[in-house]
């Protein structure tokens, strides 16, 4: 950047002084079934409390509970793991409609195709649960509206199941201050949340949200102005609900065709928003929700929901976990960050059939299983088996595979070392929350499983439950079959790509040649005392951007790295070009 500073003087300014950014490297990923929360989206969760919060606990449903239970397990490790709960396509919502299915996936799902629209022909009902799941037929919806239900005796009785609504709320609805000064009335709508059924808390007929003073008017404004209309309030502040149609005209709990005439229009019309819905009604209504289902997902849905991780550029992770995910779910995965990332870890383990209540059959097991994956990757890791473990949400035992747990070992490792030093063995491979393993492979057993580039986890006295190996799951020997050198790397290209991008739409000449090499050397220099890399040598000049790469608008800076281990080195050759930076690795021997 050139600039005068005085007539006649002029200062030409470079900025050398850019570093190589610190990467992501303990953002783990899963997929699975869960019995609640959001589906078809990625949530991000740091904790298990966090975990429940979102999708609730565990079910004894075999699947549920694995894979709540592998995400737990990877969370005992690190607080970073980003979540897609999978759902079938005939998994429903619980609905207050007797008759009608209704799948709302997630908030998107509802904003898109229902909140916007005043009225949705009653498809659906009046509330439907706000997740797919049979965990929503445990909940009860009620409503005190101005007109009708809203004369001082129903609201004074209202009474669901034994509990005294109104004492929830500090008086009946009426017709708000906004209302009345555009000349409406009768606007104001009461709505209260329950457990009657107890699967949310424990508890039948537990109240779990109170919403007083909603407006029946699409306009309606609190004192802040955001949206008091019962359906944007509901939408942005429940947990448990959606508001989907206005109230039926007919007794709540049959078929109807005919929405409320009022509900939703705007304050301007100087609408009289009477409670015809329930004009022939002597009590307050209670919408009981039911036909939410919990149909299992199948590969498709799970794969499909994996594709929300395909992109390096949308979201960030590190390390996949696969859960108890089929051959097929697998292999996809292997595929995804093999092909398409190239910036993590999948972490994945033989299903449950190979290594639980077997009989010495284990280990033919699992070599039929990597020969029926047929892949080789050194962007994946295989481990041994399953842990038997306490579930405590519902007070059983619980086999879980061990991938979430070997993910975290990575975290473990980076919080006490750093990426390229081994998860495994005594120092830092000790797994947790182990009652016994599935399968303790002997000695034998487990030096025939390291061959096949899968890792052996065994129980020792007085040492605990230990990963014994760091083999990736590539089958040709080279440095990059062992965890280390893969993660090593991993961070090296992430990091450096970071940094080069500013590199982009500069001059290919001498000064920024320079810079690339005054920005990765000290970059090196600094994991090489850390021990990660032996030596190294950064080539950025005449010799590899030659006039045709130049001419070709490319720019060259070939890395060339020896990590931490015997006989090899590695030319990172990094491309950066009018669309992006890229990598290519070159193994050699020394």
């Amino acid at each position: 950047m050139a600039f005068q500073i005085s007539p006649g003087v002029a200062v030409s300014e470079v900025d050398f002084t850019t570093v190589v950014p610190s990467v992501q490297t303990t953002a783990g990923a899963i997929v699975g079934n869960f019995q609640w929360g959001p589906a078809g989206v990625i949530k991000q969760t740091s904790s298990e409390t966090e975990l429940v919060s979102i999708y609730g606990q565990p079910s004894t449903n075999t699947a549920i509970q694995n894979t709540f239970l592998t995400a737990s397990s990877f969370l005992a490790y690190g607080n970073n793991l980003k979540v897609v709960r999978a759902v079938s396509t005939t998994t429903n919502n619980a609905t207050s409609h007797v008759s009608s299915n209704v799948q709302v996936t997630n908030e998107d799902s509802f904003e898109y195709s229902y909140l916007t629209n005043r009225v949705n022909a009653n498809t659906a009902g009046a509330f439907i649960g706000r997740y797919p799941g049979s965990l929503g037929n445990s909940l009860t919806v009620s409503v005190c509206d101005a007109g009708a239900n809203g004369i001082s005796s129903t609201f004074a009785t209202w009474n669901i199941n034994n509990v005294n609504v109104s004492a929830f709320f500090p008086g009946r609805p009426g017709t708000s201050v906004q209302a009345a000064a555009a000349g409406a009335s009768n606007d104001e709508i009461h709505i209260v949340v329950m457990d009657t059924g107890g699967l949310f808390t424990g508890v039948k007929n537990t109240v779990l949200e109170v919403f007083p003073y909603l407006s029946k008017a699409s306009d309606s404004t609190d004192a802040l102005g955001n949206s008091n209309y019962y359906k944007d309030y509901i939408f942005k502040n429940s947990k448990y609900i959606y508001a989907m149609d206005p109230p039926l005209y007919d007794t709540i709990g049959t078929t109807g065709t005919t929405p409320s005439s009022t509900w939703g229009y705007g304050l301007t019309s100087a609408q009289s928003f009477l409670a015809n819905s329930f004009a022939t009604m002597s009590t307050t209504p209670a919408f009981t929700l039911t036909r939410g289902t919990d149909d299992a997902p199948n590969d498709s849905n799970k794969t499909t929901a994996w594709n929300l991780f395909s992109n390096p550029d949308e979201v960030d992770i590190s390390l996949a976990i696969s859960g108890s995910a089929s051959i097929t779910v697998q292999q996809h995965i292997i595929d995804m960050v093999t092909d398409k990332r190239k910036d993590c870890i999948a972490f994945i383990s033989p299903p449950s059939a190979n290594v639980v209540n077997q009989s010495g059959s284990e280990t033919t097991n699992i070599q039929n299983w990597i020969t029926a994956l047929a892949k080789s990757s050194s962007y994946v890791v295989a481990d041994c088996g399953w842990k038997y473990m306490f579930d405590k949400y519902n007070n059983n035992y619980a086999y879980v595979p061990l991938n979430g747990d070997i993910a975290g070992l990575c975290v473990y490792t980076d919080a006490v070392r750093d990426p390229w030093y081994s998860p495994a063995g005594f120092n830092r491979g000790n797994l947790k929350n182990v009652v016994k393993l599935a399968w303790n492979p002997n000695k034998n057993q487990r030096d025939t499983l390291y061959a096949i580039g899968v890792n052996p986890v065994g129980t020792f006295p007085g040492q605990g439950t230990v990963l014994f190996g760091d083999k990736t799951l590539q089958s040709k020997p080279s440095a990059f079959d062992r965890i280390n050198v893969r993660r090593l790397f991993i961070v090296l290209e992430k990091s450096i790509a970071q940094a080069a991008k500013f590199s982009l739409f500069e001059f290919n000449d001498t000064t920024t040649q320079n810079q690339f090499v005054n920005l990765v050397t000290p970059f090196l220099a600094d994991i090489k005392a850390r021990r990660g890399i032996f030596d190294y040598r950064v080539v950025c000049d005449s010799t590899n951007n030659t006039q045709s790469v130049i001419d070709a608008n490319q720019f060259v800076g070939d890395i060339y790295v020896k990590p931490a281990r015997s006989v090899n080195f590695i030319q990172l050759n990094f491309v950066a070009v009018r669309t992006g930076v890229e990598f290519t690795t070159i193994v050699g021997q020394a």
